[in-house]
């Protein structure tokens, strides 16, 4: 297992497998069970699952396709999208997964962050924060699938939510994400800087070079891959991969 965890995140719509850029239009990518099936063979450290309609449509998460998809995983899996309670996050677990991802439930009530972690355990609760640079503001956090810009600072709200309880936090930066580009360093080393818990970066990355900056100088605990591991190349076709473990020990520490 390699110290630093390389996790691809993959977007669910409804009961598909899609990738967004810049958090808006989408391309679809699959089938959930049989794109596990594929990185069961590959090896990964771990999956994530976001649900991109379930917290816009107050819908909350698809039971069966959860079910699916844990039924099918041989590793450890999180899941976020429409958890907005205590028992909520607990069929989430009963399905199968081991983490609970929270974003749009973490403004309207913080206080359940602190709740979910009391019965589960800091471990179990990862707190997404996203990140979105405003047109005279500069970075802002966003909310809502990125349609809802919130006051408080990206550094700020990191150190509250690692107050309330949440164990990691998922940094996206949104303009980056799906787009090749790259891991915004600045900003992971920022919030990085400010938390004790581990960092997550998300969003831009295209290659083995990126996952090395997002740790290496951003300091970051782990990455997330989209675009990178379900497509060829930029512009390319839907190919589910992901980097050999030789690549990666060249890189990660």
């Amino acid at each position: 297992m390699l110290r630093t965890r390389v996790i691809p995140a993959l977007l669910l719509h409804g009961k598909s497998l899609v990738k967004t850029e810049r958090f808006g239009k989408y391309q679809y990518i699959g089938d959930p069970a049989n794109t596990v099936r594929i990185f069961n063979e590959l090896e990964v450290d771990e999956l994530s699952f976001l649900d991109i309609k379930a917290a816009r449509t107050r819908s909350g998460p698809d039971f069966d396709v959860l079910r699916d998809i844990a039924t099918e995983c041989f590793m450890p899996l999180s899941y976020g999208g429409g958890i907005d309670s205590l028992e909520m996050a607990k069929r989430v677990f009963d399905t199968g997964f081991e983490k609970i991802i929270l974003n749009t439930a973490a403004y309207a009530n913080p206080a359940l962050i602190t709740e979910i972690a009391n019965v589960y355990g800091a471990q179990a609760v990862v707190v997404s924060v996203d990140v979105k640079k405003h047109l005279w503001k500069g970075m802002q956090l966003v909310s809502h699938g990125g349609k809802r810009w919130q006051s408080t600072t990206p550094v700020d709200w990191a150190r509250q939510m690692e107050e309330l309880g949440a164990g990691e936090l998922l940094v996206t930066a949104v303009d980056r994400e799906g787009t090749w580009s790259g891991f915004d360093i600045p900003l992971i080393q920022e919030i990085n800087s400010a938390v004790s818990i581990p960092v997550i970066a998300h969003g831009g990355a295209a290659g083995p070079v990126d996952i090395a900056k997002a740790v290496h100088e951003g300091g970051a605990s782990a990455v997330a891959l989209g675009a990178s591991v379900v497509f060829q190349k930029k512009g390319m076709g839907v190919l589910v991969n992901f980097p050999s473990p030789e690549t990666l020990r060249k890189v990660l520490p």
